[in-house]
């Protein structure tokens, strides 16, 4: 099975940059969006899948992304850190962390220790098909994020045997696929959201999740439009906040400023050229947005402690 994060690490061109505690790293554009509207990742038809994964053996991080898909982490070995609409965790053996539909979360390797994981994939839509009264009434204000429910599952906390019980019994089937497999895996979903919709039934607000939302656009802005001049006020208005109120939120969400975020994507994107291309420092740092040579040499040292001509031996 050809995992779809090796799948993102193919491609040379057009990539998003996402970021965390100053780190950023780049997914393939097309790749992103094939999985967001095409949902490729689903096989047989079956709107469930599952993904074996190790950090770092088969790649050093899962940038912060979002999608429609829900989504289950369970870790079978090692530790590393999930980080859920901002909110780090750190995950060990047995853990297992839900994602729900369009939240922001990215995987990340802890010091120098490794995780293997299995990344499960399914459409949450699934359940709407034949009983539309019970998906509206029950489901969809779980999968939209109006119930309280935990994003990280440790052992011993409500609902974690449910899950651990359910994904188990889901491998089991998925590695043999005999008869109708597909409605098995079904039958245990319905049973796993169940039990965690008859446990956690409480209203949240969703004041900050709105906000999160908002600031999509600007990520968006920066990927298509990052070698062009961009300033605070413009991204402010895009999101559709003040621009005092904007660099607060946009740096509680992702733990940098805006203008080091844009920065660090334009650095990102220069390594890469620096290391495909054979163009020169000059029209590479022109390339990705800076003005000035002696500022985009002075930064890329700083993010990457070597030059940009080092960088390219």
């Amino acid at each position: 099975m050809l995992m779809v994060h090796v799948l993102l690490a193919l491609y040379r061109q057009k990539v998003i940059l996402f970021c965390y505690q100053e780190i950023f790293i780049m997914i393939n554009i097309n790749e992103y969006q094939a999985i967001h509207e095409n949902k490729s990742h689903f096989d047989y038809n079956i709107p469930y899948n599952t993904y074996p994964c190790t950090i770092p053996l088969d790649f050093e991080s899962v940038p912060l992304h979002w999608h429609e898909d829900a989504e289950f982490i369970y870790i079978k070995k090692g530790c590393g850190i999930i980080v859920i609409d901002g909110h780090e965790n750190t995950v060990s053996a047995g853990d297992i962390a839900f994602i729900l539909p369009s939240r922001v979360h990215g995987i990340y390797q802890y010091e120098n220790e490794s995780m293997e994981y299995e990344n499960i994939i399914f459409d949450s839509k699934m359940f709407a098909s034949t009983l539309d009264d019970f998906y509206d009434s029950f489901l969809l204000p779980f999968f939209e994020s109006a119930v309280a429910i935990p994003s990280i599952f440790k052992p011993g906390v409500t609902g974690y045997e449910s899950i651990k019980r359910y994904l188990d019994s889901n491998d089991n089937i998925s590695s043999h696929r005999e008869g109708a497999w597909g409605l098995a895996i079904k039958g245990n979903m319905y049973l796993l959201l169940f039990n965690l919709v008859t446990i956690y039934e409480q209203q949240i607000d969703t004041s900050t999740k709105k906000k999160i939302d908002k600031l999509k656009p600007v990520i968006k802005h920066v990927e298509f439009h990052y070698d062009e001049p961009t300033s605070v006020d413009e991204m402010a208005k895009l999101a559709g906040f003040s621009e005092s109120h904007f660099m607060r939120f946009f740096k509680e969400a992702f733990g940098v400023s805006f203008v080091t975020y844009l920065n660090d994507y334009r650095l990102s994107m220069a390594a890469r050229l620096l290391l495909s291309t054979e163009d020169s420092v000059l029209d590479i740092s022109q390339q990705v947005g800076f003005e000035n040579l002696s500022h985009f040499n002075r930064q890329f040292k700083k993010k990457y402690s070597k030059t940009p001509r080092e960088y390219r031996r």
